[in-house]
């Protein structure tokens, strides 16, 4: 790399005279960018220094620090006695644009972050390399992403009077959000689903796990939003069958009996309905193969290839996805599916879109009606990393009524113990999911659903606050409100 000895000189050099530039720089100079393994030396002892005293070394502590070194060869040591010596040199002359100085250091860190990564990776390509230690092949992409996120933050953080105008206007600000088609859905999380989060489900085998990402979907959909769901269980084609089931309004079974010109006529009203600008993608990846490495390979293909950039992400579900950090080594299930969760949010993050994903419940959790987040399978690291975590309960008294109850275990959006049980309507044939009435609520507070309540009725739930909602013709025993809700949208906060 050019000029490499002349700007790690200067930033040496700095570092012996400048303690202003050093608190600016030293956070975030690594040892190893150095490519001298004498600057290499000189720059620990001096950030050992400033550490332990919270001030730069003078000439003579450095170079005793230096001198002290045990693996110091003699050849080394004499010049380091020279880089010593000329970094304090009486002729130096303090920079007349200090800016200058901080933003020529930063962009040789992220020069020398990038060349280490490729370094490091090309290391973990060579097939000669036998080390014991040597990293999976599927590190190569964190390792050059943390390479390119490299960068000084000259934020110092929010000053509490001083930004108070500024924190204002954030309370009053519109936040962009994701709305379910249920209204109490949209009541307990301010209005949807915001950016940058991991939304769980958490529920047991046949629950209900993917039919409610295939109505939140669909749902997104009506409101004319690009979708992306990840599947790692079912086939793309079952999965657009059941959102097919739930756009046109009718039984999944008869979407076999429909004629090609009925089902183009009815895909083609939708779009003009729903809006050109939205569309679904569903993409299939073999159970517990795909990590987020392929998942942000596949976001980076949508755009650069269709100019599709989702607005929602749903993986179908998170149990059966792989970890970037540790490859296909689930021994410990705990950091593995932690870090899966980690890796997940983080892609919500990083791509500004919520994600909406499932986990299994566990044995204990499996026959329960009244799952906690300790009834999460493998990893209690997942609630510990979701924003938002719901659980879906089926009981044999519920069934009867085509009820499902939803309960909250974490809620970063609102309070949790506000609607901590609600009961909503499940129209499985056609693939839907609605609001339930007053009369469906009371199932719960009366414990004739099944499903354990608390005493006096309390916990947010219960017959007050719930409307009934308009009767589907072909579904007369299942309330059902269609469309988007009318609470839904941005929300004032």
């Amino acid at each position: 790399m050019p000029n490499d000895a002349d700007i790690e000189e200067f930033i040496l050099t700095e570092l012996a005279h400048n303690e202003e530039y050093a608190r600016s720089v030293i956070p975030y100079i690594k040892p190893d960018y150095f490519s001298d393994d004498v600057e290499k030396i000189v720059y620990e002892e001096i950030k050992s220094h400033f550490d332990e005293f919270n001030t730069l070394p003078n000439k003579k502590a450095l170079a005793i620090d230096v001198g002290n070194r045990a693996s110091l060869f003699e050849k080394q040591y004499d010049r380091a006695t020279e880089l010593i010596d000329y970094m304090y040199d009486s002729k130096y002359t303090p920079q007349s644009n200090p800016e200058w100085g901080v933003n020529r250091t930063e962009n040789w860190c992220k020069e020398k972050a990038i060349y280490n990564a490729v370094l490091e990776s090309a290391q973990i390509i060579d097939p000669s390399n036998k080390a014991k230690d040597k990293k999976p092949f599927s590190a190569i992409e964190s390792i050059v992403r943390e390479a390119l996120s490299v960068t000084f933050d000259a934020s110092v953080g929010h000053d509490y009077y001083n930004d108070a105008e500024a924190r204002y206007d954030f309370y009053h600000s519109k936040t962009e959000k994701v709305p379910f088609g249920i209204d109490t859905f949209n009541e307990i999380t301010d209005g949807g689903l915001p950016n940058k989060t991991l939304n769980v489900i958490l529920a047991g085998v046949h629950v209900g796990k993917s039919m409610f990402m295939c109505d939140y979907a669909a749902n997104c959909l009506r409101q004319g939003k690009k979708v992306l769901y990840i599947t790692c269980e079912m086939a793309e084609e079952r999965i657009a069958e059941r959102i097919d089931a739930n756009l046109f309004d009718c039984n999944i079974k008869d979407l076999s009996t429909l004629s090609k010109t009925m089902y183009s006529s009815r895909v083609g009203k939708m779009k003009t309905s729903y809006g050109a600008s939205g569309g679904l993608k569903i993409k299939e990846y073999p159970t517990a193969t795909a990590n987020v490495s392929h998942f942000r390979a596949l976001l980076s293909e949508l755009q650069s290839k269709q100019n599709f950039v989702p607005q929602v992400i749903i993986i179908d579900y998170l149990n059966i996805c792989g970890s970037m950090r540790f490859g296909g080594d689930s021994s410990n299930s705990y950091g593995f599916m932690k870090s899966v969760a980690e890796e997940v949010r983080g892609m919500a993050i990083e791509h500004n879109v919520p994600i909406l994903t499932a986990v299994q419940s566990n044995r204990s959790g499996f026959g329960d009606s009244d799952v906690d987040m300790t009834s999460t399978a493998e990893s209690f690291g997942i609630p510990a990393t979701a924003d938002m975590m719901f659980a879906l309960i089926r009981t044999e008294q519920l069934d009867k009524h085509d009820l499902l109850c939803v309960k909250q275990l974490k809620n970063r959006y609102n309070d949790p113990g506000d609607n901590k049980r609600f009961v909503i309507c499940m129209d499985k044939p056609r693939m839907k999911f609605s609001e339930a009435d007053a009369a469906a609520q009371a199932l719960l507070t009366s414990g004739a659903g099944g499903v354990a309540t608390i005493p006096g009725g309390g916990g947010g739930f219960g017959g007050s606050g719930f409307t009934s909602a308009p009767v589907a013709p072909a579904i007369p025993a299942i309330p059902y409100r269609s469309g988007v809700s009318s609470s839904g949208g941005g929300l004032k906060i």
